[in-house]
């Protein structure tokens, strides 16, 4: 199965349930639906058609990894950023990151490859999944990420995503 909203029925937590939910808390997004986008390059391709021009805003690349113990990450930064896994390892201490399988990625995210995203820190919560995130989202005024499907994408202003992670018992880390 791909990781589009044709198949949200087989995740733990559907989008539209996603989005349910931010409403019910009263969290503000728009969203947006587009082609399935896989990699930061796709994404570069589709976000001109909705983001603001002039805005402070914050694109994502995820990484779902693992350390030495198996203990899981999901590592959210600016998706111009170059990483370094053993600087990464490094700076959150944890010893020999490697990214986690796509069945890891769906037992703790609750999500598959190509959708991962912030948002699925609701299951990842839950897993005793860390969360880190790009200490440039403290700026932003709006960050745009999946809501655990790649075809469809929410800006949120900052101060919602941080209202989600409230919501969700998630410790924000900052890298």
């Amino acid at each position: 199965m791909d990781a589009s909203s044709a198949y949200q029925d087989s995740l733990p937590i559907s989008s539209d349930a996603l989005l349910r939910q931010l409403d019910d808390w009263d969290i503000a997004y728009q969203l947006h639906t587009h082609v399935p986008l896989r990699t930061v390059e796709d994404a570069k391709g589709v976000e001109e058609q909705f983001m603001v021009p002039g805005e402070n805003a914050l694109r994502l690349k995820n990484l779902y990894l693992r350390d030495k113990k198996k203990r899981n990450y999901l590592v959210t930064l600016q998706q111009d950023r170059e990483i370094d896994l053993k600087s990464l390892g490094t700076e959150i201490g944890a010893g020999n990151l490697s990214f986690g399988s796509a069945d890891r990625l769906l037992d703790n995210l609750g999500i598959r490859p190509g959708a991962v995203s912030p948002l699925a820190m609701i299951t990842g919560a839950e897993k005793g999944v860390t969360f880190y995130l790009d200490a440039q989202a403290q700026d932003a005024d709006v960050i745009y990420m999946h809501p655990l499907v790649n075809d469809r994408t929410v800006a949120m202003a900052g101060a919602d995503v941080m209202a989600f992670f409230e919501k969700t018992g998630v410790e924000v880390r900052w890298v």
